[in-house]
């Protein structure tokens, strides 16, 4: 697609807004909608001017005068307009320089692709996210001075077993035990019609759905795999798949969370991030090395595993992702590499022989992460682990879970808490600098922002298990 493809699409779709979405520095997507007549050729050239100081992490009100700068290649109709609007995910640019803002996730994948290119070692980095996400019926928060408290519930919710039903809501005692919601048939699994209008409506904005399924928690936790691309297309995907997720479940009188760990003692949201270098049309992670890996995968595994408690700064970037990242639980803490084994941090699939499917999949990274952000930092690791020839060492075969402790001992882990994430990418980011794809202004904002916003608000708050633990003291 170019500029007249899209102005010819709008006109042949009847469209009569354009909604023009970008991502702030967290991973939330945000939109300006304008009448279809302002958009012109030139809007893909001068791009809408718009206050940046107002979106979170961003801008200082002195510097606040930037543009969104459309990218033609990707153009769909909103399926949730009641008015018929085209939508196109644009970069935010510095209207001074007319280069990528230094903050903008996208602009960071952006500079990413351009990095492997400017390598040589490949021109493609393929990426296949995993997002599981929850949909729960209802649900209720509140943080007060003097009170703070939760509540999710799904009528598939094990703890729904003892409702007493009516006439309006019968109970008929299909509900999900904990740990016992992977892929089961109807009347156990109620959100198989969700998931098939999400599928229908995802590939009418051009994603491609290859399998969706109910997951392994309780309370109606799913999950909808799609088609891998490119690094840039990817994260797009990601936005854009979230975005129809949430609003296809609100359309249905239910809601939709990616967040990591909404509910205690079950299976938390994971998203898996399959991985693969390509050039000239070659995949290059096949080879004649473990698991049928060829000698540049191994050392990129060694860079995911170098750099892994940086990177899950980026991967798992919430106090809620450790809630989900806890030793001797259902998620890949320890940094070892394994062939089809689930307890490792990268794991090699063994579906098929091809080697057009020889890819890695990176573990501990959860959807609540900025798709732009951690797929460029992915790449960076891996790359870091190509140039400098980074050993993984011996793959981990065993079961990590059942290992005895002193074996144990000797397999790092990831940080317990986002607050030691980011004092690991502190220590550890000269690696993202590389190309400027990420600017040392991003990282400290990142740091900055994560530890002002999220890590010391959590760290001030009695939790109400304290109350159960420690009142009577």
């Amino acid at each position: 697609m170019n500029a007249k493809n899209v102005l010819n699409y709008a006109a042949d779709q009847g469209a009569r807004f354009v909604s023009v979405r970008f991502t702030d520095l967290p991973g939330a997507w945000h939109h300006l909608t304008y009448p279809i007549e302002q958009l012109t050729e030139d809007s893909f050239e001068e791009g809408f001017g718009f206050d940046a100081s107002s979106l979170r992490g961003w801008a200082a009100i002195n510097e606040s005068d930037m543009l969104l700068v459309p990218d033609p290649s990707r153009c769909w109709v909103d399926p949730f307009a009641d008015e018929t609007t085209i939508c196109l995910i644009a970069n935010v640019v510095d209207p001074i320089t007319k280069e990528g803002y230094g903050l903008d996730p996208r602009s960071v994948a952006i500079r990413a692709e351009s990095y492997l290119k400017f390598t040589g070692v490949a021109d493609t980095c393929f990426v296949g996210p995993e997002a599981e996400f929850f949909v729960f019926d209802e649900v209720n928060y509140h943080n007060e001075q003097n009170s703070a408290g939760f509540s999710v519930n799904s009528e598939e919710g094990h703890w729904n077993s003892r409702r007493k039903g009516d006439a309006v809501s019968p109970n008929f005692g299909y509900h999900i035990r904990p740990k016992e919601g992977y892929v089961p048939v109807a009347p156990m699994d109620t959100l198989i019609d969700f998931r098939n209008a999400v599928s229908l409506i995802l590939a009418d904005v051009g994603i491609h759905v290859e399998c969706h399924h109910h997951e392994v928690a309780t309370a109606g936790q799913c999950e909808i795999d799609f088609k891998f691309s490119n690094l840039l297309h990817t994260a797009d995907n990601v936005m854009l798949f979230k975005n129809v997720v949430k609003n296809t479940a609100f359309a249905h009188g239910k809601t939709a969370t990616f967040m990591p760990k909404p509910i205690y003692g079950d299976n938390g949201s994971g998203m898996h991030c399959h991985q693969s270098l390509w050039k000239d049309g070659s995949p290059l992670f096949a080879g004649d090395q473990y698991a049928g890996l060829s000698e540049m995968a191994k050392h990129y595994i060694g860079g995911l595993l170098k750099h892994a408690p940086a990177l899950v700064a980026f991967a798992a970037p919430t106090t809620n992702s450790y809630k989900r990242l806890v030793p001797g639980f259902e998620a890949p803490v320890n940094l070892a590499y394994s062939a089809r084994n689930r307890s490792a941090a990268v794991r090699i699939p063994m579906f098929s022989s091809s080697p057009k499917a020889k890819r890695l999949e990176f573990r501990p990274p959860d959807p609540s992460c900025n798709p732009y952000l951690t797929f460029a930092a992915l790449l960076l690791a891996g790359l870091d682990g190509i140039q400098n020839q980074i050993d993984p060492g011996a793959p981990l075969d065993k079961d990590i879970y059942d290992l005895p402790p002193e074996e144990l001992a000797s397999v790092p882990s990831l940080p317990g808490s986002l607050e030691e994430a980011l004092d690991a990418l502190e220590k550890d980011h000269e690696f993202l600098l590389k190309g400027d794809v990420f600017t040392t202004q991003m990282i400290e904002r990142w740091i900055s922002y994560k530890r002002e916003k999220e890590v010391t608000p959590l760290r001030l708050r009695p939790h109400p298990l304290e109350f159960s633990m420690y009142y009577d003291i």
